[in-house]
């Protein structure tokens, strides 16, 4: 069964909400200056009240690894996300589980067409020792509330197959998925887990519990 990562979380009522739903893992933004922008000292409490196997994880953006690891420590992270540039010696220096992102330009663009995506597997590859998931995400700016064009996923169900059993990495698929495509895209890359921001908001940092609702079956409900 796909896990599900319900992202942007900002504030008790909708980790709750989160949970309840049957997230596997929330995401707390530490990058400042965006829209869901969290301190330490607002998801300490929040992590305090999870149960036990839900995954909280920190969101980082070229931070210094001695930022990483005191606000891990404060807020009691499990795993960490990283979306920047961040080379694969500098992740090693982690002692959490690492999730790298990777971002792809949308699919009605040049570079997002197919024959442009090796590269960026390739890119990808260079973090296999180092991560334990790749997260595969828009180059698009981070959403403020508008919908997101999502990326290529039957390319990246080709590349992942591809790839030879030693240099396979779990799939995480982001960028411009919903309740309403989220079973058609896990269908299509059938990626370990799928991560979800803007697409199930009421308004930028906070959750609409129907729409997480609706977002966690259908993600699950794919056989």
């Amino acid at each position: 069964m796909t896990r599900v990562k319900i992202c942007g979380i900002t504030n008790l009522g909708d980790a709750r909400a989160a949970v309840a739903a049957g997230a596997d893992a929330l995401g707390f933004i530490f990058v400042e200056g965006t829209p869901r922008f969290v301190t330490p000292e607002q998801v300490a409490p929040i992590v305090r009240r999870l149960p036990p196997f839900v995954t909280p994880v920190g969101v980082f953006w070229d931070h210094p690894a001695g930022h990483v690891k005191a606000v891990a420590e404060a807020c009691g992270l499990r795993a960490l996300q990283f979306h920047g540039d961040e080379p694969p010696e500098t992740l090693a220096e982690h002692a959490l589980p690492v999730i790298k992102t990777i971002k792809l330009p949308p699919t009605s663009t040049i570079e997002g067409l197919p024959e442009y995506r090796i590269r960026d597997w390739l890119g990808a590859l260079r973090y296999r020792s180092v991560a334990r998931a790749i997260l595969f995400d828009s180059a698009a700016r981070w959403s403020e509330g508008e919908t997101r064009e999502p990326i290529e996923w039957r390319m990246l169900r080709t590349l992942g197959a591809m790839a030879p059993p030693e240099a396979r990495i779990p799939i995480i698929l982001s960028g411009g998925l919903t309740p309403d495509n989220v079973a058609r895209a896990v269908a299509t890359v059938r990626p370990y887990a799928v991560d979800v921001n803007s697409g199930v908001e009421a308004a930028p940092g906070r959750k609409d519990p129907d729409k997480v609702r609706r977002f966690v079956a259908a993600a699950k409900g794919v056989r």
